[in-house]
């Protein structure tokens, strides 16, 4: 409805306003403006200026609701942190008292004196909470975990919908949080890759929760946008990536290798952006260009015609090369294909679980067009089911302090056969074949708190990394050397043959001869008839490796979670209770509290 000048006691100018702002209010806003400007009428408030927080009445319920607002973050990669700390800013500025913490460093006990519980957490590997995140979660879920009736809480949920196990930790601690007696404040949002919008959003309507408790008038959508997603320091994030130059683009291996590992140098001068070791870059890559040609052909569309991407008018190539996904089927995907297609059996596929999971291993978009053509729908319904094109993280392999303006990655090209069909990474790929110096990427800076070198310099450090999880241990010593830190070192790094594959070999024989990195042992597995990992060389040096532990040594895994990280994981718990003559629940007991002060840190994917 519009307001009219002629038919409201309103000037032009005062009907504009009004017009503008009425679309904008939430049902509960509207209710509450109704009721404030209803009030208005009383002398006691005619000669206000303004409206206080601490002076607008509670709710109708008439039971006082603490402006008092815990936000606790489970995060392996820091997306979560990074969304829980800014969410906790927005708080602030909107007149609560918010206190933000990862669950690691929550006293468990202390969950029964929360009024208000923010929960954003992301789920690793397959459908398990972070690191972080594991004694919380499995505190809130044991025996100890008291009732929690004053408890109003929500659930933000970050996760990747091509696992099985999608925003599994989210959904657990919602229904958990529930069946122990709390009661929502807004309810839980599951966010894919691209969890912007649907992070702001979340913020507005737990915003509009608690103001409903609080009886508030809050103006947020704006501001919760802004804060929930906005950078800090920089102009460039995640949403508004810089467009890096590359500088420099080097095969790591030696001829005749089975791998090819890139080395990437790029230019960050007039971004703004700084990082520290342990952080990572994200990369928006595009899809190989023959791909896209492929899965044109197989829908017949003419490259082209002109579809909507959200707000933007682009052709239809330029959309399936640069803004969407087409090499991972996920559920949600497939779900969504059945109803454009008229094969029954894809409804069929759809709606069996154990089915779908073992169809989308190895397969991707053009698999599913050609089994299940032919589609109904436009081009534009079609890609409008697509997911968005999602960054890749990688590990950065530079400090900032030692190379000002530039950032170095370290990328395995991934190829492999499935299907009938020869499969390559998207990133990986870009980088080995088509990206070439003088190129740029789009990349934003990905903060991590959770793997970190201590504080002190003197601490010494454990650090294993097989294959590309040297990356970060790059960046780690060239810290170390340009800060001159005095603590001992020690590299485990393993790949298949010493000849072609260790990786930054010189590097490491430079750093080793100053002293920079005090010992560091290898395992390539293909050079001996009985192959060996880093794991093996951990056991071989057991008993000088506890006695570091023993000194307060700080260890690091970075690389593969399915094996190796698992592997060393059992080893350092075995390596425990043999040289600290524990059980092996003393031994794991002794591991966990390591990782409880940030002694044991991994960065695994």
């Amino acid at each position: 409805m519009q307001l009219q000048v002629m038919n409201s006691p309103f000037n032009q100018e005062q009907a504009e306003l009004l017009n503008r702002l009425l679309p904008t209010l939430s049902e509960t806003q509207t209710l509450w403006l109704s009721g404030y400007l209803a009030a208005l009428q009383s002398s006691s408030l005619q000669a206000a200026p303004a409206v206080a927080v601490e002076e607008v009445p509670a709710a109708a319920s008439g039971k006082a609701i603490s402006k008092e607002v815990t936000i606790l973050f489970g995060s392996q990669t820091g997306n979560a942190q990074s969304l829980a700390k800014k969410a906790g800013k927005t708080l602030e500025e909107r007149g609560f008292k918010a206190t933000v913490s990862a669950m690691s460093d929550f006293k468990p006990k202390d969950l029964k004196k929360v009024n208000n519980l923010l929960i954003v957490v992301s789920t690793h590997g397959e459908g398990d909470p972070p690191d972080n995140a594991l004694t919380f979660h499995e505190f809130v879920h044991g025996r100890r975990a008291p009732k929690l009736e004053d408890l109003r809480f929500s659930v933000l949920a970050l996760g990747d919908s091509s696992y099985e196990f999608f925003c599994q930790t989210g959904k657990d601690f919602d229904k958990k949080l529930e069946e122990l007696g709390g009661s929502r404040i807004t309810p839980r949002v599951d966010c894919d890759l691209d969890f912007e919008e649907p992070a702001a959003k979340w913020m507005e309507a737990v915003l509009d929760g608690l103001s409903v408790s609080e009886g508030q008038n809050v103006s947020h959508s704006e501001v919760t946008a802004a804060s929930v997603s906005a950078p800090v320091e920089s102009i460039y994030s995640r949403t508004n990536p810089f467009r890096a130059e590359v500088l420099e683009n080097i095969n790591l291996n030696g001829r005749g290798s089975n791998k090819e590992t890139r080395h990437l140098e790029l230019s960050l001068e007039g971004s703004g952006l700084t990082y520290k070791p342990g952080d990572s870059l994200g990369v928006y890559p595009e899809n190989d260009p023959e791909l896209v040609d492929l899965l044109l052909q197989e829908m017949n569309w003419d490259p082209e015609e002109a579809v909507k991407v959200k707000d933007e008018i682009v052709t239809l190539k330029d959309a399936l090369r640069s803004h969407y996904e087409i090499t991972v089927l996920t559920k949600p995907l497939v779900e969504k294909a059945a109803k454009l297609s008229e094969k029954e059996e894809l409804q069929l596929l759809a709606s069996d679980r154990d089915r779908l999971k073992s169809y989308m291993e190895g397969r991707d978009l053009i698999d599913l067009v050609r089994d299940y053509k032919p589609w109904n729908g436009s081009a534009q319904e079609f890609v409008s089911i697509l997911r968005k094109m999602p960054a890749r993280l990688y590990s950065i392999s530079s400090s900032y302090e030692a190379n000002p303006d530039e950032v170095h990655l370290t990328i395995g090209a991934v190829r492999y056969d499935s299907n009938g069909r020869e499969r390559k990474g998207v990133c990986s790929i870009l980088c080995a074949e088509r990206l070439q110096s003088g190129d740029t990427l789009p990349v934003f800076i990905q903060n991590n708190e959770n793997f970190k070198l201590p504080e002190n310099p003197d601490t010494p450090i454990i650090m294993v990394g097989p294959g590309t999880g040297v990356a970060p241990f790059r960046s780690f010593m060239q810290e170390r050397e340009e800060n001159g830190a005095e603590g001992k070192s020690w590299m485990f790094f393993g790949d298949q043959h010493f000849v072609t594959d260790f990786l930054y070999q010189t590097e490491w024989q430079k750093w080793l001869n100053k002293g920079v990195l005090s010992k560091m042992d290898v395992a390539f597995s293909r050079d001996s008839e009985e192959k060996v990992y880093v794991q093996h060389r951990m056991q071989e040096n057991s008993k000088e490796l506890y006695q570091w532990l023993d000194e307060g040594a700080a260890v690091y895994i970075c690389g593969d979670e399915k094996n190796m990280a698992h592997d060393v994981h059992n080893t350092l718990i075995d390596i425990i209770e043999k040289e600290g003559s524990m059980s092996r629940e003393q031994a794991a007991a002794y591991l966990s509290d390591m990782q409880k002060n940030k002694r044991y840190q991994r960065d695994v994917y």
